[in-house]
C-alpha cells in the first residue's frame, strides 16, 4: 500500500468508530445527569460491548450490573480491596477492567465480564467511557450531598437562633431533606471531641457523629455547628403499626443512639416534642442537658432525663425569671455560702438527698463524720429557712439544686 509503514486502520474506519464513541459518551453522561444512575450506564455499555458489565463504586455504596442477574459477590470484594489499596484475587469472570479514579485515588472499578469478544482496544475504550460516566455520577452525588448539607446546616442554624418556628414552613423544608416532622421529634446536642483524643481530628469527629446519627435514625437532620453536633430526630412509626405513642418509641431510639456517640463525648436529648413549632426550644433543652452533663460529673443521662429536670428545662426556656426566682428562694443562700467559705453545704445536701436522707450513709459518701453532716444540715436550715429533715422542704431544696445546675449552665449569648 502506498505510504506503507502505517499498519493501523485507515481514516475512513476510524471516523465512524470515533463517532460511535462520542455518541455513547453523550448517552452515558445524559443518563447520569438525568438521574438514571449507574445501572443505566452499565446497561448501555453492556449493549455496546455485547457482554455483561459491572460497575462498583464503594464510595456511593453502588454495585450495578447488566444483565441484572449478574453475580457480584467476588467483584464487590475485589473492588473494595482495590479502593483500600490492598491485594485481592482477580475474579475468574473478569475479562477487562478500568479504574474509576478521582485525583490519585481509585474509588471504583468498571468490569467487562466473561463472554466479551471485543478487541482489546475497543474494550478499553468502552471501559474508559464507563469510568468517566461513573466519576461524573460521583461528582453529581457529592454535589447533591453538599447542597443538602448546606440546607441542613441553614435550617438547624435558623432553629438555634429562633424562639419559635413556623410549623408548616419548617415541616415543608424538612420534608424536602427527607425528614418527616409531622408527628413530632426529639432534639439532640452532642460534643465533638476527637475520638481517642487524636489531635486535629475535630472535623473528622463532626463527620463521623453526623454519619452515625444518620445511620442510626431514619430521616434525621444532623449537622456539626460551632464545635457541636445538632440533630432533629423525627418520630418513628410504632412497631405494631397502630399509631400507638410515637413519643415512647422515638425517645427509646434516641437513648439507644447516645452510647454510639460516646467515643466523641457526651450527648444531651430533649424530651419528645409533638409540635414542630417548638423545636427551637427542644434544641435549647438538648443543649442544657449536655451542659449539665459536662459541668456536673455526678449527673447521668438518666438523672438529667428525669421528668423533674424536663419540667425545669422547659420553665427555664419559657420563663427563665421564674426559675431564677425559685432558685433564689431555695438553694441560692447555700451556694453563696459555699462560694465564700468553702463550707461543703451543697455537696453535703446533694449527698444526703442521694442517700435517701440517711445521715450515716451520707457521712460515708462524703468522707465526713456524722456530726459534721448533722451540723451542715442545720446550717442549710438556718440559711434557707428550709429544713432538710422535713419532706416538703426537702423537695423544694432538691428542686432548688436542680435549678442551680441549669442556671449555672445557662449562659446568654452563647450556644455552648
Amino acid at each position: 500500500m502506498p505510504g506503507g509503514g502505517n499498519d493501523g486502520p485507515p481514516p475512513a474506519v476510524l471516523r465512524p468508530a470515533r463517532a460511535m464513541s462520542r455518541e455513547l459518551h453523550l448517552q452515558l453522561i445524559g443518563a447520569v445527569l438525568g438521574g438514571e444512575g449507574l445501572a443505566r450506564v452499565a446497561q448501555l455499555v453492556s449493549a455496546a460491548a455485547r457482554a455483561p458489565v459491572a460497575i462498583l463504586v464503594p464510595r456511593l455504596a453502588v454495585a450495578a450490573a447488566f444483565p441484572l442477574a449478574t453475580e457480584l459477590g467476588s467483584l464487590r470484594r475485589y473492588a473494595d480491596a482495590r479502593v483500600r489499596g490492598g491485594a485481592a484475587p482477580r475474579p475468574q469472570e473478569l475479562v477487562a477492567e478500568a479504574d474509576v479514579v478521582a485525583g490519585d485515588d481509585v474509588i471504583g472499578v468498571v468490569a467487562l465480564l466473561r463472554g466479551a469478544q471485543l478487541p482489546a482496544a475497543e474494550a478499553a475504550e468502552l471501559l474508559h467511557l464507563a469510568a468517566v460516566a461513573s466519576l461524573t455520577e460521583v461528582a453529581v452525588a457529592e454535589a447533591k450531598r453538599e447542597v443538602e448539607q448546606n440546607l441542613r446546616g441553614s435550617l438547624l442554624e435558623e432553629l438555634l437562633s429562633s424562639e419559635e418556628a413556623d410549623a408548616r414552613e419548617l415541616t415543608r423544608r424538612a420534608a424536602r431533606l427527607g425528614c418527616d416532622l409531622s408527628r413530632g421529634a426529639v432534639a439532640l446536642c452532642a460534643e465533638l471531641a476527637a475520638a481517642g483524643g487524636a489531635a486535629g481530628a475535630g472535623a473528622d469527629a463532626g463527620e463521623r457523629v453526623v454519619a452515625t446519627i444518620a445511620d442510626s435514625h431514619p430521616g434525621a437532620l444532623a449537622q456539626a455547628i460551632d464545635g457541636r453536633a445538632y440533630a432533629i430526630l423525627p418520630a418513628l412509626a410504632a412497631a405494631n403499626g397502630d399509631g400507638e405513642e410515637p413519643a415512647a418509641g422515638t425517645l427509646a431510639a434516641a437513648r439507644r443512639l447516645v452510647p454510639r456517640l460516646e467515643p466523641y463525648g457526651r450527648a444531651g436529648l430533649s424530651g419528645f416534642q409533638p409540635d414542630a413549632a417548638a423545636l427551637p426550644r427542644a434544641l435549647r433543652e438538648a443543649e442544657l442537658v449536655l451542659d449539665v452533663l459536662r459541668r456536673d460529673g455526678g449527673a447521668t443521662s438518666e438523672d438529667v432525663g428525669s421528668g423533674t429536670y424536663r419540667l425545669l428545662f422547659r420553665v427555664l426556656a419559657s420563663h427563665p425569671d421564674e426559675l431564677r426566682s425559685f432558685y433564689a428562694d431555695t438553694a441560692a443562700p447555700i451556694v453563696r455560702h459555699d462560694d465564700r467559705h468553702d463550707s461543703g453545704l451543697v455537696r453535703t445536701l446533694e449527698a444526703y438527698l442521694a442517700q435517701d436522707c440517711n445521715v450515716g450513709a451520707t457521712a460515708v459518701a462524703i468522707g465526713a463524720h456524722r456530726h459534721t453532716v448533722a451540723h451542715r444540715l442545720d446550717r442549710v436550715k438556718e440559711l434557707t429557712g428550709l429544713d432538710p429533715l422535713r419532706s416538703e422542704d426537702r423537695e423544694r431544696l432538691g428542686l432548688g439544686l436542680k435549678a442551680f445546675r441549669l442556671i449555672r449552665t445557662d449562659r446568654p449569648g452563647t450556644r455552648s
